[in-house]
């Protein structure tokens, strides 16, 4: 009874350290790891896909060393940062990252992802479709962010979503760079929205705001949506969008501070 008891002990003891593995604060990736590692500092995985389902709601997801770390799809408040290296998204024919946290978590965390330091990248002879597409009510924060070469959107925000960009920089979108539908609000600020097809448009209902950003060589750089509100505080840069074929906003109203 006691060697039963002993290993069903042992069996608990492991349980619990691989649930421990899989809910930790803070992962990391790195070129070298392997997924079914459990994302220690010494013990990386190798995507942030396979680091997303071990890292703890509220958690952090480090990249150790340069190199690609795979598309993913986040459902709950989580940072992937970058700082330090050269983190790469690289996407071909499917979108970049998927956002859409559908159960709201417990306080005191909130519904929050944040993208730090990460460049999220078409590659292949497929055009990537979307960047970042965000869903739900989600907040979701890109600082230093730069995505190039999608086919359809750079960043598509929907439904409640609100989304906040510092210090990025938007390259080479067929499409839209910056796009928001029905309830959703993209907040842009000290960016670069150069050489896209469209540079920012606001759809059905939708608000942007834009403070201090640069939109140069774009077909057509402020694109009159479908009843939603483009907002300049009055510092924008623009300069060669020409060549576009969609009617063209001027964006003139001021932000107001709430």
């Amino acid at each position: 009874m006691k060697f039963r008891r002993s290993i069903a002990a042992v069996a608990f003891l492991l349980v619990s350290s691989s649930a421990a593995y899989a809910q930790a604060t803070r992962t990391w990736v790195s070129g070298v790891g392997d997924d079914v590692n459990p994302c220690s500092r010494t013990a990386p995985c190798k995507t942030f896909a396979g680091a997303i389902s071990k890292t703890a709601v509220g958690g952090e997801i480090s990249v150790l060393d340069p190199g690609g770390y795979g598309t993913v799809t986040i459902t709950k408040p989580i940072t992937i940062s970058g700082v330090g290296t050269q983190a790469t998204i690289l996407s071909s024919g499917v979108q970049g990252v998927i956002i859409n946290i559908t159960t709201l978590p417990v306080a005191p965390q909130t519904n929050t992802v944040t993208l730090r330091n990460i460049q999220i990248n078409r590659a292949g002879v497929t055009l990537g479709t979307n960047g970042v597409h965000v869903f739900g009510s989600t907040n979701v924060i890109l600082d230093r962010v730069n995505i190039f070469g999608f086919g359809t959107n750079g960043v598509l925000a929907e439904d409640t979503s609100k989304v906040s960009i510092t210090d990025s920089v938007f390259f080479n979108i067929s499409g839209i760079a910056l796009h928001s539908i029905e309830s959703s609000s993209i907040t842009v600020e000290n960016s670069q929205v150069n050489g896209n097809n469209i540079a920012v448009q606001a759809d059905l209902g939708s608000e942007l705001r834009m403070s201090n950003n640069g939109f140069y060589n774009n077909k057509t750089a402020f694109a009159c949506g479908t009843g939603g509100t483009l907002a300049s505080a009055g510092n924008n840069r623009k300069a060669g969008n020409t060549g576009g074929i969609v009617p063209v906003c001027s964006p003139t109203v001021a932000i107001t501070i709430q």
